[in-house]
């Protein structure tokens, strides 16, 4: 089967950096399924995983954590789905990516695709989706009923994948304030449009930005941009018992005391935990998916896609990431069709 693959963790720029490969089609068992892969998108992981470093691979690693597509074969302990049917997941780091012609992956991670987008739209939701979820669902502990309605979130970096669908799910779903960081009008507008209430500059001290628009503290704040950069400004806008929840690694040991005196939690949110260490509640990525699709099939929440690659080739791909290297994306790029 066709894929994509690396042997060198080369830059971007270099055409050995993702080639095209010819890899054998694997056969599911357990509780794995085969999916032919349609569509699949981009994301700051992939560009992180095959950066530049001294390792060389034996045989062809495929990368990819997000796909949408359709189950040909299914595993012997398969209880949720059969061959015909559309399905969207992010997939598990350790384990082949999506980008080749069809990947196992484990059922309990996978969710039904929504019925009202195509392929291409699909597969820009599944990862950030997961750990916007999450991240605002289980380890800020919002409530996703509405009962935390009217509390204040800040969301920094709202305009980026994970950005994109945490704006909705806090504002669509937990009906909370939501307030949105971000830094040029293309991507103010765009935070704005999926349910902003106000935006603030990032690039700015994020405490003082909050400041000036009369919200000095915050019951909530996700950071999906540098948490060394923003840790200061998100301690002083802390609400008193709030909570912090991050995606993004420190370089740089952080000061928690900042955090003590008012009783403040900080967490951390990395969507494949559950895949990585096979935990007992991994089946939750496969409800909180279905729950997506239902969101968007209502008419609730929209799909982020905002640009659509074809066809799926190497020199597709390298484009895709040198933009998502860029890192001033807005919404997700996704790659679709097979050529």
């Amino acid at each position: 089967m066709k894929a994509i693959g690396l042997y060198q963790y080369l830059p971007i720029e270099n055409e050995q950096s993702l080639i095209d490969v010819e890899v054998d089609r694997a056969t599911p068992g357990g509780r794995d399924l085969l999916v032919a892969v349609r569509a699949i998108s981009v994301n700051p992981i992939d560009t992180k995983v095959r950066a530049p470093k001294d390792k060389t691979e034996t045989s062809p690693r495929i990368l990819g954590w997000d796909a949408a597509g359709e189950v040909v074969s299914v595993g012997d302990e398969v209880t949720d789905y059969q061959v015909g049917d559309q399905v969207f997941y992010a997939g598990d780091i350790t384990r082949p990516g999506s980008n080749s012609e069809f990947q196992l992956v484990d059922e309990r991670i996978v969710g039904r695709k929504p019925t009202t987008l195509g392929y291409a739209e699909a597969a820009a939701l599944p990862l950030t989706s997961i750990t916007a979820w999450e991240a605002l669902f289980e380890r800020l502990d919002i409530s996703a009923t509405g009962e935390d309605a009217g509390k204040s979130i800040l969301i920094i970096g709202g305009s980026g994948g994970v950005g994109s669908i945490a704006i909705q799910l806090a504002n669509k779903v937990a009906k909370l304030k939501v307030i949105a960081t971000a830094s040029r009008q293309e991507s103010i507008t765009w935070a704005k449009r999926l349910g902003a209430e106000q935006v603030v500059n990032h690039r700015n001290a994020l405490d003082e930005e909050l400041k000036a628009i009369d919200v000095p503290l915050v019951d909530y704040i996700l950071c999906l941009n540098s948490t060394q950069q923003h840790w200061t400004a998100m301690t002083n806008a802390a609400a008193p018992q709030g909570r912090i929840c991050s995606i993004v690694g420190t370089l740089e040991p952080v000061n928690l005391d900042l955090l003590m005196r008012k009783s403040a939690t900080f967490v951390w949110e990395f969507m494949f935990t559950r895949s990585m260490y096979q935990t007992p509640d991994m089946i939750e990525q496969q409800h909180l998916l279905n729950a997506i699709a239902d969101l968007i099939d209502q008419g609730d929440i929209i799909t982020t896609v905002n640009r659509v690659i074809r066809p799926i080739n190497a020199v597709n791909l390298r484009h895709a990431h040198a933009l998502v290297e860029q890192g001033d994306s807005i919404g997700k790029l996704v790659l679709a069709d097979w050529a």
